[in-house]
């Protein structure tokens, strides 16, 4: 137990210092930002399936109700994080951007006789961007030589700690919970200046900070055509709710001339909600060799609450309002394929992972509906195999994502992710002769 605990304590420490951040994407100035990608390095190899499936050597979070499967024998620990590479283009202007991102760390071990826990730390959304545009005052520049800059900037993001448990009440079925806490920062600034330096300069600051509950529920249940293949139907539920925060709103002009600065700010009380979250998912099995899934998820946003800025001639107005997103909706489907989980030969112990998605924004900018995403992703589940441990693993997938909107920004980002599951032993029982 002393090696579990410092394990959790080890996924804590390592996720908070390193949990940043991870993108440039300017579609991240609205909402919560960019919502993450759920699932381990095992699930975004096929495309983040995985609400039907029960992997015993893999920490599937996004259905708790697979902890009960975890082997009895076994620890496991998982961390992973991503590289990636982004183009944005918008007309014939088109810009790059790398990231580094440290995005989780799990582990899972069984408590008792049909009963699995789990833990870790996650990503929910990122925030990061900085960009600007410039021009004339008048659109006359020729009488009028003025010019303002807009400067547009936001970082932050919310993270998950949760511990979860899974059990089987009746053979097949199994049901789950994780309990978490979400918690993180935002600030997005507006900022505009002159060139003449006689006009006052102006600065919007929006902040936000969450420190709440996450609530998931989860439910599977297996039917055994045959010894050998094996269907799946597995759902989920994330629970709604106000997160009893006071986003805030400050206001701050600059004289140009004296440097005298006037503040004034605006609290919206109670003003941000977590949406619904509903997951179905099925899976199909033929022993170890191959698994293929599908999942379908909806997240309520039409309805949460969020603040909106009505300050209009000097006079700051920030009240929450609903109606400001719609629903998202993400279709998944994905595959993977091993020779031979036992086999002596190595390359036959590789798995193979496939999955395709798809995705609507629950953004809406200036009446329009924010981009939808289409993504692909392959990669390998690569055992580690030594004179001490052969159930470890390294996963590794790559992952290209097109977002896209009629007269919006175009990003195409080719992601890397990679994992490392750590499998131990560490509850087996030793005999001496």
């Amino acid at each position: 137990m002393k090696k579990i605990f410092a394990s959790l304590g080890m996924a804590f420490l390592a996720a908070s210092a390193f949990a940043q951040s991870g993108t440039n994407s300017p579609y991240s100035q609205y909402g919560l930002g960019v919502l993450s990608d759920q699932g381990n390095s095992f699930n975004r190899g096929m495309n983040g399936v995985g609400i039907a499936m029960h992997p015993n050597n893999q920490v599937n979070y996004m259905n708790p109700a697979s902890y009960a499967s975890i082997d009895s024998l076994s620890f496991v620990f998982d961390a992973g994080m991503s590289l990636q590479m982004t183009n944005f283009k918008e007309g014939k202007v088109s810009k790059n951007a790398n990231n580094a991102d440290f995005e989780y760390a799990v582990g899972a071990f069984r408590v008792a006789r049909h009963l699995g826990m789990a833990f870790g730390i996650i990503p929910f959304s990122n925030v990061g961007y900085n960009f600007s545009n410039t021009g004339y005052v008048n659109t006359d520049h020729i009488t009028s030589t003025t010019t303002y800059t807009n400067t547009y900037s936001g970082s932050g993001g919310l993270h998950e700690v949760f511990v979860g448990v899974g059990g089987n009440p009746v053979d097949n079925l199994s049901i789950g919970l994780n309990i978490g806490y979400l918690w993180g920062g935002i600030d997005r600034t507006v900022s505009n200046a002159y060139s003449d330096g006689y006009v006052n300069s102006l600065t919007k600051t929006y902040s936000l900070y969450v420190s709440s509950y996450k609530l998931d529920l989860g439910l599977q249940y297996h039917y055994n055509i045959n010894k050998d293949d094996v269907v799946g139907i597995g759902v989920t539920y994330g629970l709604g709710h106000n997160l009893k925060c006071s986003p805030e709103l400050s206001i701050v002009s600059t004289n140009s001339q004296t440097s005298v600065t006037d503040t004034t700010s605006c609290a919206a009380h109670h003003g941000l909600d977590l949406p619904s979250q509903i997951g179905v998912g099925l899976s199909y099995a033929h022993g170890k060799k191959w698994n293929v899934g599908l999942d379908y998820t909806l997240m309520q946003w039409a309805d949460i609450k969020y603040p909106v800025d009505n300050s209009v001639d000097g006079k700051i107005d920030y009240t929450a309002q609903t109606g400001q997103f719609k629903n998202r909706h993400k279709v998944n489907a994905g595959f993977e394929y091993c020779q031979n989980v036992e086999g002596r030969s190595f390359l036959s112990r590789i798995r193979y992972r496939f999955g395709v998605s798809y995705a609507t924004s629950y953004l809406k900018i200036n009446g329009v509906d924010g981009p939808s995403e289409l993504s692909v992703s392959g990669g390998f589940g690569i055992p580690i195999i030594n004179m001490y441990n052969n159930r470890s693993m390294v996963n590794i997938s790559a992952q290209w994502v097109r977002s896209n909107a009629t007269g919006l920004i175009r990003e195409n980002t080719f992601r890397i992710n990679v994992g490392l599951t750590f499998n131990e032993r560490w509850f087996a029982k030793w005999k001496f002769d």
